[in-house]
């Protein structure tokens, strides 16, 4: 299931605000034809920091309503108590398996990481992937807490968007035994990560090209690494001009602009600027996604 381009939702508003429950099923559906392997609703991408509780229920259970593949969903949040209400609902509500980022803001120390994770585990029997992203969280999740963690029988996997491939390396090495994946969370960097036994990545640029990702990762996997070169220096630029600014910003306008489901920003996050919107707009036309 942890295998292949899942990509990590936007999650689209209406004009007054509130989820557009019929633009997210489009938007699932637009994903599921490029040949995605799961979603992940409810990550950073999809704003999870300014969805209110009952909100970030609702986009799972539409969620799990309309998708054809594997459903797995962030559930994670800096108050254990919190993220362990997310995760119980996201089980209840049928979904495939979970991503938990680890505790921002608080940044605990190792035993206080271990106890977190070990007691959302503990709590619920459903696959649960961690997710190390120290831009977002402030401090990166250390080798040997992973490599604890993967030890635990329903922590199947990590997200790694610590940008460091060397460290993915040492997490497949010293888990060589078990049952455990390591999932791309930077699109720049998948085919690497692929390279080292990587399984594959919860994407952003998925959202707007997700048959592009898709072969780049599928290609890869099965050895055909002259097919995903390929296609990753074709999407490279759009993928570098989907992080000129904070995510999901630029994938949010990105969207709007080849007709998905879309919507405001939440504040704190503002529109994207007009020179860096060119850009995307540039990146946009030349793969031949936007007219």
């Amino acid at each position: 299931m942890f295998e292949g381009v899942m990509p990590a939702l936007i999650t689209p508003f209406t004009k007054d605000d509130r989820i557009d429950r019929e633009g997210l099923r489009k938007n699932i559906a637009f994903v599921e034809e490029g040949g995605v392997s799961g979603i992940v609703p409810c990550g950073t991408t999809g704003e999870s920091a300014t969805l209110s509780a009952l909100e970030h229920e609702e986009v799972i259970d539409i969620a799990v309503e309309c998708a054809k593949v594997p459903v797995v969903a962030g559930t994670g949040s800096n108050n254990t108590g919190e993220a362990l209400q997310f995760t119980k609902h996201a089980a209840d509500a049928g979904v495939d398996g979970v991503l938990l980022i680890s505790p921002y803001y608080n940044k605990p120390n190792p035993a206080g990481l271990l106890a977190h994770f070990k007691k959302i585990a503990e709590a619920v029997d459903i696959p649960m992937i961690l997710y190390n992203v120290p831009s977002r969280t402030g401090q990166d999740m250390p080798v040997d807490v992973i490599t604890k963690l993967a030890k635990v029988e329903n922590i199947m996997g990590v997200k790694e968007a610590s940008g460091n491939v060397g460290k993915v390396s040492q997490i497949l090495e010293q888990t060589i035994d078990d049952d455990f994946v390591v999932l791309s969370g930077e699109d720049g960097l998948t085919l690497p990560i692929i390279s080292v036994g990587g399984s594959g990545v919860i994407s952003v640029a998925a959202n707007i090209v997700p048959d592009k990702m898709s072969g780049m990762v599928n290609a890869a996997l099965k050895g055909d690494y002259e097919t995903a070169r390929k296609i990753h220096f074709e999407i490279a630029p759009l993928i570098r001009a989907l992080f000129l600014e904070t995510n999901p910003i630029p994938a949010k306008k990105a969207a709007e602009l080849i007709g998905l489901a879309s919507g405001n920003l939440r504040l704190p996050l503002a529109p994207m600027s007009d020179v860096n919107q060119l850009k995307l707009v540039t990146e946009l036309k030349k793969l031949g996604v936007m007219k």
